[in-house]
């Protein structure tokens, strides 16, 4: 018999939290939730305390915190607000799994703060490992901890690697499925609107992930997450369009052999495996039908038409303070467009103009890595209003 596993959510109510708890309510032999927290979802978060009855639920608007403490005042569950709340679920002291399904830069923080006191960490928030991977691995391996991927690319990688040494490995290919526009013109793509790039083909996530991956601004995230994750140079983590989003990503050896995870596009699978690691679980909802036939098709990514990739790799490549920057300024860039600021088209345009403007410091600290963060975002907010 397993071990009874306690767990807890960094933003419960997003598309990866969500699905967290579906998984978790479906195996309350292997699991029980101790805290949970959210944005503004008081009315999500509220039915998921009532389900899991967790020790803790957080909210980051505190002047939800009142109408949470009535609704739950029967079950004796504990509720705080703020950025204070975060801090409070990553560092549970009965927790011994802490999901990150956050979004953002806002995910720093709680996830240091999860492996300093010990916990095991399940990761779908990319941002953090593109800030500060250098610090994040060097505190998991000096406090024993677990990094486990949810990302599915990232998953991927990891169920193909199997404990196989670097020096085998060739390259890192990560799959991208092109997002919406993949055959849009350029002049097509400046008349996109937030409603047209929230369409994406094959993958149900939430808004910013999914303007990230229309952008290929994802697929550039998840190199710089890939090269701290598996200790890979950026120059040997190629990406590659795969548009039915069924090959989830694969390494090349040095001998040429290529491995590759595929499954349905569905995030479920990356969580349910990071959550029952080593062991895995069977389903027959999750399951690839060969019987109807499949084709998978591969092809290079276009990055004058999807610069966001190039600007990427840049980052990687300069390393030191740039991937921060390259983060900070997209995500502003993002929300931007997503409040019609700005043109779709623009969102690199703006992150490459903080880049050229930033002067790169090499060796961070967390404190420094929290001040250039701040920088970028200012200096983004300043161009795109700019821009109006």
């Amino acid at each position: 018999m397993s071990v009874l596993k306690k767990v807890a959510i960094l933003g419960s109510t997003g598309s990866i939290g969500k699905a967290s708890v579906e998984i978790l309510e479906k195996l309350p032999q292997r699991f029980s939730v101790v805290a949970l927290s959210a944005g503004r979802n008081a009315q999500l978060l509220c039915q998921q305390a009532l389900c899991c009855h967790p020790r803790l639920v957080a909210i980051a608007d505190k002047s939800l915190v009142p109408v949470l403490k009535q609704q739950l005042k029967a079950l004796n569950i504990e509720v705080v607000g703020g950025s204070e709340g975060l801090t409070r679920v990553a560092e549970h002291p009965e927790s011994t799994l802490v999901i990150n399904a956050l979004v953002g830069g806002v995910g720093l923080l709680p996830t240091l703060k999860a492996i300093e006191v010990g916990k095991n960490v399940a990761l779908a928030n990319k941002e953090p490992f593109v800030m500060a991977g250098q610090i994040i691995t060097r505190a998991a391996e000096e406090r024993g901890v677990k990094l486990l991927p949810i990302d599915s690319e990232m998953s991927a990688i990891w169920q193909c690697l199997n404990d196989n040494p670097a020096p085998q490995i060739k390259r890192l290919i990560l799959t991208a499925s092109g997002g919406p526009f993949l055959r849009w013109s350029q002049e097509k793509l400046k008349a996109i609107t937030p409603s047209d790039a929230l369409l994406h083909p094959t993958w149900q996530m939430g808004k910013k992930i999914t303007i990230d991956s229309a952008t290929l601004m994802n697929k550039g995230l998840e190199i710089i997450e890939a090269h701290w994750f598996f200790k890979v140079p950026p120059s040997q983590i190629n990406v590659v369009i795969h548009p039915q989003s069924t090959v989830h990503s694969m390494i090349e050896f040095i001998d040429g052999s290529i491995l590759a995870q595929l499954g349905v596009a569905d995030m479920r699978l990356p969580i349910q495996y990071a959550l029952t690691y080593p062991e895995r679980m069977e389903t027959e909802e999750l399951r690839l039908d060969f019987s109807q036939g499949m084709e998978l098709t591969f092809e290079p990514p276009d990055q004058e038409r999807f610069p966001c990739l190039r600007l990427s790799y840049q980052a990687a490549e300069i390393g030191g303070s740039m991937p921060t920057v390259l983060n900070a300024a997209n995500e502003v860039a993002v929300e931007a467009f997503l409040s019609q600021q700005i043109r779709f088209t623009q969102i690199p345009e703006i992150v490459e103009e903080i880049m050229n403007n930033h002067k790169v410091t090499p060796g961070l600290s967390i404190d420094e890595i929290l001040q250039i963060d701040s920088w970028a975002r200012h200096q983004t907010k300043r161009v795109v209003a700019n821009y109006q």
